[in-house]
């Protein structure tokens, strides 16, 4: 398994990361335990997580059980010390927990705290913000800039967070930080705060990255480049769309769609049209579809890791397999057409 560095902490991270918003309802404690084992035996050591999960659905009955599972397994296995975990505080507006507060000093300090004790560890490699408290042009919020909250990120307060987050590495109890579901600006702010006072530089950004969704291709991307701030790609296969199992109307039994409905506004006609281009071009090329999507965000000159998650041992497997593919210029040409002709599919 090929490794990356992460930023410029010093810490390298498989290229592949082992997503987990399922343990706790879709996949079980012992389920989430065998995936673990399984990701290590494959050469994946990065696990994904967020005091949120799990996401399938959100629940306030079950919020907080994901980072538990992660921590039995820690407890049960011995191996902290072989796997790179990141989680994430929530941000603004979800209500669900410390009443849909604000990121700030506060709440950093009691989320790490709770998180450390779930996860059953003395130490967070990376923690992230899971999306800034100004709000996010993500979720399918993008298609126009809306400033009416811009006023709650100012220069104060993410220099504030930045204090209480250097606290926290100073003590041992994070190793390194990240931002998720923000923007170029936004990424810039934190990066020259935190250089102007000697605080933790970010290290990377978590967004949505896939072949139906590529803002990260233009601003983010010189950002990542010039700034050492790689991309961890989070659904990699557009909520499993790109695997082709929803093509046609169909409805599996117990997938996400099944779960929760429209896939986050992704499930749409504009969609449909280009995940089966990509199907056909994976066919036509003898490659599984989610090899293909998988091995395309790993070959991007911004990417760290690539999030990939599983409810069963099969699709497990098969997302483990795409580290093995390299695409060739036919296969990319024919990803380049396909992006030409449908840019904005969801």
């Amino acid at each position: 398994m090929e490794r990356r560095p992460l930023g410029r902490t010093g810490i390298d991270v498989s290229a592949y990361c082992l997503g987990s918003m399922t343990w706790g309802t879709q996949n079980t404690e012992s389920e989430g335990h065998a995936q673990i084992d399984a990701a290590l035996d494959a050469g994946i050591d990065f696990i994904d997580t967020a005091e949120m999960y799990p996401t399938t659905p959100l629940s306030a009955e079950t919020q907080g059980r994901t980072e538990e599972i992660i921590g039995t397994w820690c407890a049960k296995s011995g191996r902290r010390k072989d796997v790179v975990i990141a989680t994430k505080i929530v941000g603004n507006g979800y209500d669900r927990i410390r009443d849909g507060g604000p990121i700030s000093p506060a709440s950093i300090t009691e989320a790490v705290e709770t998180s450390l004790r779930r996860l059953q560890t003395d130490y967070i490699d990376l923690y992230q913000l899971h999306w800034p408290n100004r709000g996010s042009y993500h979720f399918r919020r993008w298609h126009s800039f809306d400033p009416s909250g811009q006023d709650k990120d100012t220069p104060a307060d993410i220099a504030a967070c930045l204090e209480t987050l250097d606290g926290l590495v100073k003590a041992g109890k994070i190793r390194a930080i990240g931002l998720s579901n923000d923007s170029a600006w936004g990424t810039m702010q934190f990066l020259d705060i935190a250089e102007a006072n000697g605080w933790p530089r970010v290290a990377s950004i978590q967004n949505e990255y896939s072949l139906l969704c590529r803002q990260y291709d233009l601003d983010l991307a010189e950002m990542t480049h010039h700034e050492d701030v790689g991309l961890l790609a989070w659904s990699p296969l557009a909520a499993g769309i790109l695997t082709g199992k929803y093509l046609d109307g169909a409805m599996p039994a117990k997938s996400r769609k099944a779960v929760n409905g429209g896939l986050g506004g992704r499930d749409n006609a504009r969609e449909e049209a280009a995940t089966r281009a990509y199907v056909d071009l994976a066919r036509e090329h003898g490659l599984d579809p989610v090899h293909m999507a998988l091995a395309f965000c790993a070959g991007r000159p911004f990417m760290t890791s690539v999030i990939f998650g599983a409810t069963t041992p099969e699709q497990l497997s098969m997302a483990l397999g795409a580290a093995e593919v390299t695409l060739s210029d036919e296969v990319m040409e024919g990803i380049h057409a396909i992006h030409k002709a449908h840019p904005v599919p969801m």
